[in-house]
């Protein structure tokens, strides 16, 4: 059953869900039809990642100044910045950019809240289906106004699976394996293959490409709604610095059962 929280995190949870709703306008006014430039890493970015950063944080910091706020879209100085504060936020103002500036609807604004270093809760606007996704461990998930959770159903051939074609193709090995066994979808934001599987909507996920923002919000989903989420290449959680420059996270995510089977297929590669 759910739990009540602290009045400290329940004001920053009622904050967060407010500021991401704020925001949802902006996505939806200039989706698709916004010029984009291409960062020092190859990421794209669009004024409008730039204004949604911005707007959240300057509404967060006011509400709560001794909190840290580290986004995708901070000035790179090089530098790693050390985790001290006991809540802090990551922010990617939008996973799935080069969706978003193609007018491709599969992209969200995903906003984390973590204490001590660890996500304690997420919210995420899914554009594509125009719902906030948000909740966290001991409080639940919420797929809208929905009650959601994990899919319970053992992993079969129907089995619903996100997946991104790894960056680094010494991995790509993995696309044959799980498409031996399962149903591949690549959406194009790592925020919402992870969200899907929180509210029960893709069995489970690999992912090979991320860093700590793209997955931050959608952590505590999977984890509330009753799944896990395995990383396979050293543990990021709890955060203790926020790096720009950091690598990929290679992970699993699903039920129980899932993350052991997809773990079973991607060994022998």
């Amino acid at each position: 059953m759910p739990t009540s929280p602290t009045l400290d995190l329940q004001s920053r949870i009622a904050a967060a869900k407010t500021a991401v709703r704020g925001e949802s306008e902006l996505l939806h006014r200039h989706f698709g039809a916004v010029e984009s430039n291409w960062k020092r890493d190859g990421s794209r970015v669009t004024a409008v990642d730039l204004a949604i950063s911005e707007n959240i944080f300057r509404a967060l910091a006011a509400a709560f100044p001794e909190d840290q706020f580290f986004s995708e879209e901070l000035t790179d100085s090089g530098r790693t910045i050390p985790v001290t504060a006991r809540f802090s936020w990551i922010l990617d103002p939008i996973d799935g950019t080069n969706n978003y500036a193609a007018g491709i609807a599969h992209c969200a604004i995903a906003l984390a809240l973590l204490e001590h270093g660890r996500p304690v809760y997420g919210v995420i606007y899914d554009l594509s289906r125009r719902t906030l996704i948000h909740g966290g461990p001991g409080l639940g998930v919420f797929d809208g106004d929905r009650v959601a959770h994990v899919k319970r159903e053992a992993p079969s051939r129907q089995s619903f699976i996100g997946f991104h074609s790894p960056s680094d193709k010494r991995f790509a090995p993995h696309a044959q394996n799980v498409a031996a066994e399962f149903k591949i979808r690549g959406l194009g934001s790592s925020t919402l293959h992870l969200a899907y599987v929180a509210v029960g909507i893709f069995d489970g996920t690999v992912d090979h490409n991320v860093k700590v923002w793209d997955i931050a919000a959608a952590v505590p989903l999977v984890e509330a709604g009753g799944g896990e989420v395995v990383f396979l290449n050293g543990p990021v959680f709890p955060l203790t610095q926020f790096d720009l420059r950091m690598g990929r996270i290679f992970y699993v995510a699903g039920s129980a059962a899932m993350v052991a089977r997809l773990q079973e297929i991607l060994e022998p590669c």
